[in-house]
């Protein structure tokens, strides 16, 4: 095994491209990329990441909403012979037995239609809002990269909340007979509207969730990123970029998941029709606390880091590598 370089060659990544665009060739210097187009390939390279990842991921999205809807048997008042999921691996083989296989990817259009937009504004707002908080550092510092990240996940969330209502709506649904995108739509518009109570209702809790995701995942990948030297070696480091976004993903999952259990159980189906027992963020998590213990605001973790572990880290080296391909090739 090469060991990692204590002078490491530049990385093929973002940061070479960018310093090649404003290399120069004898006498003559090339001109930098302009700000537009720099902007432009990071809403592509964020797009692209964005859309790779949810389709290879969607299904591990089912089953955490399907556990943190549903309330222990002791606290809900769950209809009769309605299922219960114990486990990760025992939700898989009861939707596929009782749904079949498609059930995997329910509401798998509102993340498609939201997800380029989404990570297009993520990562842009993650590059272009850098230098607002590196303070006078010359180079960006952990803090700069934790800010940066939560001011992304935030607007991110704001962006994509009335998908996420739909996606939630229509994983829920335990009927073998699949409503479209569309149908749930114009149901949750026709009887709640558009408003916090409709489509845009869990608007907090996903900002919560989104933000503090946001924050420990881009501040701890940046961070250690910087921290662990390069290899020269590309396949070696490509695995370190890998290991360090699939920690990040991780780490960030279990900071954030009771943001993402409140934000289920507010737009998730209710307990008892026609009764909202889940409104606000905080007030949601202090109810499931109350009610069914504090290992009830991490519920689908497991499935959570299934998905964000790995998902973090293709999210990244989809993003970096694609950015810095548009950077070398177009800029």
């Amino acid at each position: 095994m090469t060991a990692p370089s204590s002078d490491p060659a530049p990385a093929a990544g973002p940061a070479a491209a960018e310093n090649k665009a404003v290399a120069t060739s004898g006498t003559v210097a090339v001109a930098p990329i302009s700000h537009a187009k720099r902007a432009l390939f990071q809403v592509m390279a964020g797009g692209s990441a964005g859309f790779l990842e949810v389709c290879i991921m969607q299904p591990l999205d089912v089953v955490k909403t399907r556990i943190q809807i549903q309330a222990t048997p002791a606290a809900a008042a769950t209809a009769v012979g309605e299922l219960h999921y114990n486990g990760v691996f025992d939700c898989f083989a009861k939707m596929y037995r009782n749904e079949g296989i498609s059930s995997y990817w329910k509401g798998i259009l509102p993340p498609i239609l939201a997800e380029t937009p989404k990570r297009a504004i993520k990562f842009l707002v993650f590059e272009q809002t850098k230098p607002m908080f590196q303070f006078g550092s010359p180079t960006p510092t952990p803090l700069t990269f934790s800010l940066a990240g939560l001011t992304a996940g935030t607007l991110e969330a704001i962006a994509v909340n009335p998908f996420e209502v739909v996606k939630v709506a229509q994983q829920a649904d335990r009927q073998k007979k699949l409503l479209s995108t569309f149908e749930v739509a114009k149901g949750i518009i026709k009887n709640d509207g558009l408003g916090l109570r409709g489509l845009n209702k869990g608007l907090t809790a996903t900002m919560g969730r989104n933000g503090v995701f946001n924050m420990v995942y881009f501040g701890f990948y940046h961070s250690v990123k910087n921290v662990v030297p390069e290899y020269k070696d590309g396949t070696l480091e490509f695995l370190r970029k890998v290991t360090i976004g699939f920690l990040a993903g991780t780490f960030a999952c279990f900071v954030n998941i009771p943001f993402d259990v409140a934000k289920s159980r507010i737009q998730g189906p209710q307990p008892q029709p026609g009764k909202v027992k889940y409104r606000g963020t905080f007030s949601s998590m202090a109810i499931v606390y109350r009610e069914e213990g504090f290992r009830a605001l991490y519920k689908g973790l497991v499935p959570k880091i299934m998905r964000l572990g790995p998902g973090g880290a293709i999210l990244l080296l989809v993003f970096e590598y694609s950015y810095g391909y548009l950077l070398n090739n177009y800029s």
